[in-house]
């Protein structure tokens, strides 16, 4: 049950999809991969929504080029760790969310230990190699994930519902080189962003997550696209022959 605190606090909120629905809110687990443009984004908004449980996970320290387009950091935080600074960052703004840094790259440690015990992750990667471990270790486990990348002044967005969903293999069967991406801050806002929409819409049932078609964000023009997607029977990770969902 809300308390008055939490009632004032979400008010807006709760006159949108009721009291029950905050509370979904509250008791959801979300891991938030990457604390750079897209992951301080989405943590920083999850935070706000009041989701009761956020885990970032981030191998990096803050540098001054991040500054420009990382909502989360200031200048004197340069040279710290990004996940811990987030994680107390987001205190600061919301006492009452527990927040939990993991300062760890993803395949340095075993991936569903990670994610295990979370109800759904966001992608705030930088690189497809790390993606696809989360991405298939997500979908085996049956958690959603939220797919967002960015490059410039262009974005993207796909939500993965295991089992009914395309996978992220789907979208982009093979493997882009890892390289540095041009960003900046207007588009990691708004791809970060629309991903914790995503979450909400989830923790919520309210409306329909984008699992059937890719979001696409043109920002030169202003001008957003659908891309359909389709599961390609003869995937390896959610091929209709192919996928086990563990017990």
């Amino acid at each position: 049950m809300l308390s008055k605190e939490q009632k004032e606090r979400y008010k807006w909120q709760i006159s949108i999809f009721g009291e029950d629905r905050q509370e979904n809110i509250g008791n959801t687990r979300l891991l938030v991969a990457g604390a750079g443009g897209l992951g301080s984004t989405a943590a920083l908004f999850a935070a706000m929504a009041g989701f009761g449980t956020i885990r970032i996970i981030d191998p990096d320290c803050i540098e001054e080029s991040n500054l420009n387009s990382q909502l989360l950091y200031r200048e004197a935080d340069v040279g710290r760790q990004r996940a811990e600074t987030a994680s107390k960052a987001l205190h600061a703004m919301n006492s009452s969310i527990n927040v939990e840094p993991v300062f760890a790259a993803i395949g340095t440690a075993p991936v569903r230990n990670l994610i295990r015990g979370f109800d759904m992750v966001i992608d705030g990667l930088d690189n497809y190699p790390a993606r696809f471990l989360l991405a298939d270790a997500a979908w085996q486990c049956g958690i959603p994930f939220i797919h967002g990348a960015v490059k410039g002044f262009y974005g993207q967005v796909f939500t993965i519902t295991p089992p009914t969903s395309s996978c992220l293999r789907c979208i982009i069967p093979n493997p882009l080189p890892v390289r540095e991406i041009p960003v900046i801050g207007v588009t990691t806002g708004v791809i970060g962003g629309v991903q914790v929409t995503e979450a909400i819409k989830l923790a919520t049932g309210t409306g329909l997550p984008i699992s059937d078609h890719l979001w696409l964000l043109d920002g030169i023009r202003q001008k957003s696209d659908w891309l359909r997607i389709e599961r390609i029977p003869t995937c390896h990770v959610c091929g209709k022959d192919e996928y086990r969902i563990p017990a």
